[in-house]
């Protein structure tokens, strides 16, 4: 689930645009001491999307666990390329995303810092062959559908490397996720890129369809992150640590067989799909309590660490332009909130 279009972000500014002539100094000066209160009355502005980890937040949201910790959010739900373009207008406070994801973000100005992890895919993220097509082997001298210079792009070249064959042997054709069932069926391509429950609607549409390639053959390839603005982290701090210190309730409510029936079912109807349905799209997700986060956000090398991992996407964000400057992976990371700091 995932994966902006690339985008041309706007950098976000502060502060007021503008006052009215008629206003009296008086009421100027009053409305400018209030404003700061405004602000800090303002609930935290998150985007989130159909992907199991960030859907996760939906039983938090329903089970009126935001209220009870003194959290003040409006989670805003959107499609995945939506959400990465309302965070990059200005829109959001923070957003759900990969970490390769909100490194392009940052690429294209639109600057992040990866507060926490949720999971990191297992499985969901999906390179689909067409019927006949066995292998990765077989897609060399065809063409392949998905989001070029994203995240399962970076998918499938990680597959391709492993299997010994070239980029260049195999012919990228751009196309948005969600339209990727469709360009499948058609049989202009011989594998697509996608993440469910896109992909099973792919293989569903395209009979002898058949995965070639995921993301649980190299875990930690793709980890997902709240991510948020400099500004709104720097101003709202403790209410982000509460945010963060939220999150292990919410896993163990989705991991507990007690209560994992009534989880799932308040998240397949988020996502409009039956709860059997989801709880397969679970098994692709393995969510991360704050401890294990806390594990992966030390600085290592390798897809291990959140660190490595974004590395490895930094560098292949360069060399398919989708941004021009390597970015600082240390700055793009602040691991001390899962401490509570």
């Amino acid at each position: 689930m995932r994966i902006p279009s690339l985008i041309n972000p706007r950098l976000i500014t502060d502060g007021l645009t503008g006052v009215r002539r008629g206003l009296s100094a008086m009421t100027l000066a009053l409305g400018l001491l209030a404003a700061p209160v405004a602000q800090a009355a303002e609930p935290l502005r998150i985007g989130y999307s159909d992907w199991p980890g960030w859907v996760a937040w939906q039983v938090a949201i329903e089970k009126g666990w935001l209220k009870e910790a003194g959290i003040d959010a409006k989670f805003e739900w959107f499609d995945y390329s939506a959400s990465m373009d309302a965070f990059s207008a200005g829109k959001l406070d923070a957003v759900t995303c990969t970490n390769g994801d909100a490194l392009v973000m940052s690429g294209n100005g639109a600057r992040n810092v990866m507060i926490m992890l949720t999971d990191f895919s297992n499985g969901n993220d999906i390179i689909v062959g067409k019927p006949g097509v066995k292998s990765l082997a077989d897609l060399k001298g065809k063409k392949v559908g998905l989001e070029v210079g994203l995240v399962e792009h970076l998918l499938l070249i990680d597959g391709l490397q492993k299997a010994g064959i070239k980029e260049g042997d195999v012919t990228l054709i751009n196309a948005k996720t969600n339209e990727t069932p469709q360009i499948l069926a058609s049989g202009d391509v011989a594998a697509i890129g996608a993440w469910q429950p896109i992909a099973g609607q792919a293989m569903r549409g395209a009979a002898g369809a058949r995965p070639l390639y995921s993301s649980a053959d190299r875990p930690g390839l793709i980890y997902d992150v709240v991510t948020v603005t400099p500004a709104s982290l720097a101003a709202r701090r403790p209410d982000w640590i509460k945010l963060v210190g939220l999150w292990d309730r919410v896993v163990g409510y989705i991991t507990d067989p007690k209560t994992q029936g009534d989880a799932v079912a308040i998240m397949a109807a988020k996502v409009g799909v039956e709860p059997a349905v989801f709880t397969r799209f679970l098994k692709g997700t393995k969510l991360l309590t704050l401890a294990e986060g806390r594990a992966v956000m030390k600085d290592a090398d390798g897809f291990g660490s959140l660190y490595g991992s974004s590395r490895h996407a930094d560098a292949f964000n360069v060399k398919f332009e989708v941004y021009k400057t390597p970015q600082d992976v240390k700055a793009a990371i602040d691991p001390a909130l899962t401490d509570g700091k």
